[in-house]
């Protein structure tokens, strides 16, 4: 089972994002960062990965995270794992 993250360093966090594949069905993407930085979160201070997702891959290998939070600032980007993966992008007060 994969160890929940959670990371606040910018660099890191791209790094991490840069390696992570969502497939399946909903929400899915080649390259999470990808997503994140067209959401317009270009540098995350904060990203916790939780869960377990077979149709999500982290460098190449499944059973990546399901659940990600990612902030900058009080730009926040949700994905949520599942049957069917979804996303949810806000601007926090």
């Amino acid at each position: 089972m994969r160890e929940p993250l959670t990371q606040t360093n910018t660099e890191q966090i791209l790094e991490t994002l840069a390696h992570v594949e969502l497939r399946g069905e909903g929400f899915v993407t080649d390259c999470l960062l990808a997503e994140v930085l067209d959401a317009g979160i270009n540098e995350p201070d904060y990203l916790s990965a939780s869960g377990e997702d077979p149709n999500a891959f982290f460098q190449g290998e499944p059973n990546a995270w399901a659940n990600y939070h990612i902030r900058q600032s009080k730009k926040v980007m949700n994905v949520y794992g599942g049957t069917v993966r979804r996303s949810h992008i806000a601007d926090t007060p």
